[in-house]
């Protein structure tokens, strides 16, 4: 058995924050203590509480830094890692000139061992420690990533992308293909380790009826798995896809038909969707996955976060990198953005809210709040501790900073990965190990 107590001030969510002022809906403690025993949370709460109870175990003190869950990340590609920061084109030029031809070198698998390898590096230095990505249509691409989460015992969510027309030859599998290679991979891979396999359509436009066919034929035989497509995220997006799916009343209603709507479905994007189909995402309990920096770098649109959440039905939303259309892997820089895209819609998001959403309400729609986003007993130790006064900048604005909301909105607005101390997953110093390695 292995045994560490973490120390520090520790601040963790019970429910969604109402307002700025609800401190309420926190958990949080001044002098804190986390005991980890193999890879879980063991107890939290005062710090000479915790001591108490286990004396023995070995101390790190982390004071005065701020220690909470890790961050969850609800939508990034992997394999776009050498995409990030192509200039000039909005979202369909922007797959044809940049994305697809990057992503055809994931025919080699070495290649894409080395990415994975990369990309989860690059997580875990930005206090990430969960992430639902998508691979390349490759087989080869999604068994790099889970086996690089495995080794580190990282909990993800991923696919391989189904994709069989409007893409390079290169980039195409088939309805048969597809199904094949996805099946393998969940007997592999879904519940591997701390593994979750997502069934993976592109979206409706890289997808045939054929292949739309056989996802809803995956979802069927495997409830359990999470699904992840893109939807509405762009007006040249919507129109092609209503031209390729006719008989559809909207974009949603290509999903809906196929039966991929659901609890763990996850829809990137979801920005122009119409009254009807967010009422579709709230009746069926899915998930709109909200992308404010790849939204605002490709020039898409303003996702209506408040709205969503004050709708007779509300849609379910998720917070995520969108790298690499998004510009940064850095959650903390994404909620950012995403303050700026709300104020655009002329309201505003508090940081217990943005880090509420970061944490336990990211799990809360990724389905995964039992595992992970709170600093509960019997949750994995996954967490990051972060520190407000990591630069020049941040130092000199904390001088005059005298409440926890204020310090967690500067670590918002001026924290990047130097404003991480140390990234936790299932219990193991990772950010520290990749620096020493």
């Amino acid at each position: 058995m292995t045994r560490t107590l973490l120390r520090g001030r520790t601040l963790s969510f019970t429910r969604r924050p109402e307002d700025v002022d609800d401190l309420a809906a926190c958990r949080f403690e001044e002098d804190g203590g986390i005991l980890i025993e193999n890879g879980k949370i063991k107890a939290a709460g005062g710090f000479a509480e915790i001591v108490a109870a286990a004396p023995d175990a070995p101390v790190i003190d982390h004071r005065p830094h701020l220690i909470m869950p890790g961050f969850i990340d609800a939508h990034a590609h992997f394999v776009q890692m050498q995409v990030l920061a192509s200039f000039g084109t909005e979202l369909l030029d922007w797959l044809n000139r940049y994305t697809f031809p990057e992503e055809t070198r994931f025919q080699d698998a070495q290649h894409g061992r080395r990415i994975a390898r990369l990309f989860l590096d690059e997580l875990i230095r930005q206090g990430t420690t969960t992430v639902a990505a998508y691979c390349s249509v490759h087989k080869s691409s999604a068994e790099a990533l889970f086996a690089e989460a495995e080794a580190r015992n990282m909990l993800i969510i991923a696919g391989k992308v189904m994709m069989d027309r409007n893409a390079p030859q290169a980039l195409r599998d088939t309805p048969q293909s597809s199904y094949d290679d996805t099946e393998a991979l969940i007997a592999e891979w879904h519940g591997r380790g701390r593994g979750l396999y997502a069934v993976t359509p592109r979206f409706a436009i890289t997808s045939s009826p054929e292949q739309m066919e056989i996802a809803q034929a995956l979802m069927r035989a495997h409830p359990d798995l999470h699904m992840q497509t893109h939807l509405s995220e762009n007006h040249a997006e919507i129109a092609f896809t209503q031209e390729l799916y006719p008989w559809a009343r909207d974009y949603t209603d290509v999903y809906e038909r196929y039966g991929l709507l659901g609890p763990k479905s996850l829809f990137g994007h979801c920005i122009h969707l119409s009254a009807r189909e967010a009422d579709a995402l709230s009746s069926s309990r899915s998930v709109a996955v909200f992308c404010p920096t790849s939204n605002l770098f490709l020039g898409s649109g303003l996702y209506p976060y408040q709205e969503m959440r004050r709708r007779a039905h509300p849609v379910r939303t998720a917070t995520a990198t969108d790298v690499g259309g998004g510009t940064n892997y850095s959650m903390l820089r994404t909620m950012d953005e995403a303050y700026k895209v709300i104020a655009l819609r002329g309201e505003k998001l508090d940081p217990l809210g943005s880090f509420w959403q970061l944490t336990r309400g990211n799990a809360e729609a990724l389905s995964i709040a039992d595992r992970v986003g709170t600093l509960e007993a019997g949750r994995d130790a996954d967490l990051v501790v972060l520190d407000a006064n990591a630069t020049p900048a941040m130092k000199v604005r904390m001088e005059r900073i005298a409440t926890l909301a204020e310090e967690l909105f500067l670590l918002q607005t001026a924290g990047d990965d130097r404003a991480v101390a140390e990234t936790y997953v299932a219990g193991r110093a990772a950010k520290s190990a990749l620096t020493d390695a």
